[in-house]
């Protein structure tokens, strides 16, 4: 299993949610951003990248390298007036000035003053603060509440939040306002497609497409008409925290009750562990094997899936295994990560955290990871901040193994209090690897030589 992998040179999209996309010969097209992966080129909109670093190296496989799971969310790209005038007076050494705020507060024009605090909404989402951007937005509407631009900004900002269910009722007031506005329309499709209304979600996606082309949407669209294909005549069931889909035929009653107390009870265990409760339900699909890849495209070596809702195929079951019941905590502890961190958990820490939560521990294959780390040949896990999807088994394999080693030192020399906090520095704004260096005072080199004798302590190797 562990042997070591290649890299090949690559540069590194970084995305203003956070996320980051290892590609080859990056260039901006008519307001996207192209890059290749392999043989294949794909397009996101340009509103949604802070830069392109030169000169990374990315993770690859005997396949392709690293790729996102899914397209990046919808984002408003319009702007008001005014904002160029007045973003200079109210964003000063990088941060928002309050008192600057608060003089053009008592402007008289309100067109300034809604500009003021629209920029300081724009400034507060773009470095990781969506409740103060929320805030900002919402003074803003205050001014100028029939202007679509800003109410599209403000939903905007509750999707990154995962507040799908009031952000649908933005989109919905944008969409009024606007109903020409591309935007608003993919807005509004992308938090109905997180509040299980998929139907609703085609139309809107389809509405915006027609109005503008654009890739992030086109994509978003095809993956709404996979599930809704899939999930035709599916049944529902809900519980206090969970809304089950499923098909009948497929999930028997008693499968169905096993999975939702298991769910019950790791939410319990996890509210324990990681000291928040989710904003709402959280969607849980079961599907026959073939159902499951046919909506998610997942790798071949895929147990299950989160990416917002939990999908987990059941074929061949009529009671919740060991198995079963340790992938169901797994993917739910996703759930849980995302929103401590606002979605901007790398994949090595958010997969090291679910396979520590299970439980389970680098005790099989701990002396090859040590023997790896002595040898100087571990993937380096800044190579392992995005998508694991497109490995395969080998890569796989490592990329999780060195994950769950990461996590399992920290838990073992700090405890799990700690991981908390590096998820929290995350979703307050911070790189990964600054969170590290202020919650265990090491940067990645550092931390993966201590990972490196922790392995070599424990293992003997």
């Amino acid at each position: 299993m562990l042997l070591a992998a290649g890299t090949a040179a690559a540069d590194t999209i970084v995305l203003k949610n956070g996320r980051k996309i290892y590609a080859e010969h990056p260039r901006e097209v008519n307001g996207t951003v192209e890059y290749d992966v392999g043989d294949n080129t794909f397009a996101i909109p340009k509103s949604s990248v802070e830069r392109i670093d030169s000169g990374g190296m990315a993770p690859v496989s005997s396949a392709s390298a690293s790729t996102p799971d899914l397209p990046p969310p919808v984002t408003a790209t319009a702007t008001i007036k005014h904002v160029d005038t007045v973003t200079s007076k109210v964003v000063k050494d990088g941060r928002v000035d309050p008192e600057a705020l608060a003089a053009m507060d008592q402007d008289s024009n309100p067109e300034m003053a809604a500009a003021a605090y629209f920029a300081a909404g724009k400034f507060e989402e773009m470095h990781g603060n969506p409740d103060k951007a929320r805030l900002y937005l919402q003074r803003a509407m205050g001014f100028m509440p029939d202007n679509h631009v800003i109410v599209e900004q403000f939903t905007a900002v509750l999707i990154e939040m995962h507040r799908f269910a009031e952000a649908a009722q933005y989109a919905q007031q944008a969409a009024r306002l606007a109903p020409n506005s591309a935007d608003a329309h993919a807005l509004l499709g992308y938090a109905y497609f997180n509040s299980e209304k998929t139907k609703e979600a085609i139309a809107e996606f389809k509405r915006s497409l027609e109005i503008r082309p654009d890739a992030t949407v086109q994509m978003l669209l095809e993956r709404a008409q996979r599930e809704a294909a899939a999930e035709a005549g599916f049944g529902e069931q809900a519980s206090g925290h969970f809304t089950m889909r499923y098909e009948g035929q497929q999930a028997p009653a008693a499968l169905r009750r096993q999975i939702m107390d298991t769910l019950e009870r790791h939410y319990d265990d996890l509210v324990r562990e990681f000291g928040i409760t989710p904003r709402q339900n959280i969607i849980v699909s079961l599907y026959t094997e073939q159902g499951f890849f046919d909506v998610t495209h997942a790798a071949s070596w895929s147990a299950a899936q989160n990416d917002g809702k939990l999908r987990i195929p059941i074929s061949g079951l009529d009671s919740v295994t060991p198995d079963l019941s340790r992938i169901l905590k797994h993917e739910l502890a996703h759930s849980f990560i995302a929103q401590i961190t606002r979605n901007r958990c790398p994949t090595w820490l958010n997969e090291g955290i679910a396979q520590s939560v299970e439980p389970q521990t680098t005790q099989p294959y701990g002396a090859g990871l040590a023997r790896m780390f002595a040898a100087g040949s571990e993937v380096h896990l800044n190579q392992l901040e995005g998508s694991f999807g497109s490995f395969d088994d080998r890569m796989a394999a490592i990329a999780y193994g060195e994950s769950l080693a990461a996590v399992e030192y920290i838990v073992q020399t700090y405890g799990m209090s700690d991981v908390v906090r590096i998820l929290q520095r995350i979703g307050e704004g911070a790189s990964s690897e600054a969170a590290l260096r202020a919650v265990v005072h090491s940067g990645y080199d550092s931390f993966e030589q201590d990972v490196g004798q922790y392995l070599k302590k424990t293992y003997g190797e």
